[in-house]
Order: C-alpha cells, then sequence, then structure tokens
C-alpha cells in the first residue's frame, strides 16, 4: 500500500538525546518529551513514505532498545507528503520582532517587526522548534546592542528563516545562506520569494549556496563574517568549529543551537580551542543557545585541508 506512515515506539532521554535526525536515509525521525503523572517519558516517532516492513521495524528498535518487546503503534497517514505531514500543525511563534507561521496559522506581525510565512515541508528549521525561536531572541538581543554588522552567514540554513531574520535586523548587511541539502535551498528559495525576499548576492539580497561545511570557495570569498549562525545538532557543531572560526572576522559573533543541555560543554570547548569564547548561554527546555566571540586572530586551514576535523589547521597569526 503506497501513502504516509507513521511508527511509534516508547524510548529513554538518552535514546532520544543519541538519535540524529539522519540516522535513517528513508524516515524522517522526530522525539518527543512528555509528562505524565509526574514522570518524564520520551516516544520516538518515525514517518516513511511506505508501509513499515520488519527491517524498519527492527532497525528503529535498535535506536530504542529500552522498548524491548513493546509493540510499536503504526498508522497510516495518507497520501499526503510524509515529511509535511511530520511537521503539520504546528502552531505560530511570536517573539518581540518576529512572528513566524504557517499559511493554516496566520498571524500579525508585532508593531514594528516582521512576520514571516514558513510552511511545514521538507527541510527543517520552520521557527517552531525551540533551538529556531532561541536563536531569534539571540539575534534579536544582539541587535538591541546597537553593533553593526556588514557580512552574516547562516550554516545549515533549512529554510532560511534565520537569515531571513538577520537581513531584517541588520538592513543592509551582506547575507549569506548555504546548506549541504540543495532541497533545503531550493526551500530556502522559495521561502524568500514567498516574503518577498530576493535571491542573489547583493546587499539588499540572499545569496543561497549549497555546500557542504563552511570552506567552499563560494563562501570563503565571502569572508569574513561579523556574524556567524549555525543551528543544527552537536555533532556538526563541534566538527565545524575550525571551519567557522576559519571565516569569522576577528571579535565576529558567533550563535549555535542544536544542542542539549548536556552537550554544551563539549561543543563550548571545541570553540575554546579555536580562541572563541563563551558570551552567553540561553537555555530553553532541555535545549541550549550560545553565543560565542571570535577571537582577535582568525584561524585558517593548513594545507591540506581536513573539512571535517581538527587536525590540519593552525592559528593565522
Amino acid at each position: 500500500m503506497s501513502g504516509s506512515w507513521k511508527v511509534t515506539l516508547p524510548c529513554t532521554r538518552d535514546e532520544a538525546e543519541a538519535i540524529d535526525a539522519e540516522t535513517l536515509a528513508d524516515a524522517v525521525l522526530m522525539t518527543t518529551e512528555e509528562v505524565a503523572d509526574d514522570r518524564e517519558r520520551w516516544r520516538l516517532d518515525a514517518y516513511v513514505e511506505r508501509e513499515p516492513d520488519e527491517s524498519l521495524l527492527a532497525a528503529l528498535r535498535t535506536l530504542a532498545p529500552s522498548a524491548g518487546d513493546a509493540e510499536p503503534r503504526i498508522e497510516r497517514l495518507g497520501d499526503e507528503d510524509w515529511v509535511t505531514l511530520s511537521q503539520a500543525g504546528l502552531e505560530p511563534i511570536v517573539t518581540q520582532r518576529f512572528a513566524v507561521h504557517t499559511s493554516a496559522h496566520a498571524v500579525e506581525a508585532p508593531k514594528g517587526g516582521r512576520a514571516f510565512l514558513i510552511e511545514a515541508g521538507r527541510a527543517f528549521g520552520t521557527g517552531h522548534h525551540e533551538t529556531t525561536n532561541g536563536c531569534l531572541l539571540m539575534l534579536e538581543r544582539l541587535a538591541a546592542t546597537g553593533r553593526r554588522l556588514g557580512k552574516i552567514i547562516d550554516v545549515g540554513t533549512g529554510t532560511g528563516l534565520l537569515a531571513f531574520a538577520a537581513m531584517d535586523l541588520w538592513i543592509g548587511a551582506e547575507v549569506t545562506a548555504t546548506d549541504i541539502d540543495p532541497a533545503a535551498i531550493e526551500v530556502a528559495r522559495d521561502n524568500a520569494a514567498a516574503n518577498g525576499i530576493r535571491a542573489g548576492s547583493g546587499t539588499d539580497e540572499i545569496a543561497l549556496i549549497v555546500a557542504d561545511g563552511a570552506l567552499s570557495e563560494a563562501i570563503t570569498a565571502r569572508a569574513p563574517y561579523d556574524l556567524l549562525i549555525a543551528n543544527v545538532l552537536a555533532g556538526p557543531l563541534v566538527s565545524m568549529a575550525p571551519e567557522l572560526a576559519a571565516i569569522a572576522a576577528p571579535g565576529a559573533a558567533i550563535v549555535l543551537a542544536g544542542l542539549l543541555d548536556t552537550q554544551v560543554d563539549e561543543v563550548v570547548a571545541a570553540y575554546a580551542g579555536c580562541g572563541c569564547s563563551l558570551v552567553e548561554a540561553d537555555r530553553r527546555g532541555d535545549w541550549t543557545i550560545l553565543r560565542l566571540t571570535a577571537g582577535p586572530v582568525r584561524f585558517v586551514p593548513a594545507a591540506p585541508p581536513d573539512p571535517r576535523g581538527r587536525d590540519g589547521w593552525a592559528l593565522d597569526l
């Protein structure tokens, strides 16, 4: 049978924290915390576009071994897009400056602010997740200091939302949005058009770049950046620390998200090793948003560069 399906298994918090959204290529994985009878419970939801078979169920049990012999809950959702269904029903979020909504839950912009239409779809980062919400607030606080920024990059942009918000906060800045997934960049391009934002390389346009990491020629050609945003996962944040430090201007602001509270020390240590210092940490639920400052000297890759680790990096003195 064709259509979209959802498989649900109970899991522990440790299992939920260990799950990478890209662990299974044919499924969208989401973990959710539930509180019942004052007890913390977690569940794993897998959205797939085919009827679940034993191989898929076995793979999910590997991710949630605590489920034991519990029968997974399997639901047929219909013929709609399976990833869209996984994010459907998201309520708008509203900060002091921004409102983020889908067409099904339209809201007005805050007074003097901006509303962004971001449909649930194939790229994550709709703004309804605590990490993206926290990033918006972090950017608002940074802008409130009166700091002027000339070049901004959003690495792992997803829907493009954080790059759009940065363009609104720092009018005239040169803004770049990049993602490893070409589909995400196409979604960001569509979202830009839906929100009246032009794609291009000018100061009033957003440059959309498909790139694996932050050291592609198209990205380094626009460096150094005064603000770097990366709302991804803790693992990529750690591995990309030398890359982001390499393209950061001395004293640049670096906003990082997608990490759990338990992963803060590891991420901060990785960036400290590249000369970056922690300025503030904003906890939202189980997630933490960090703002760091790049060191007074820039990191550059030694030859040959290793874009996935810290080996092969040196200080530019």
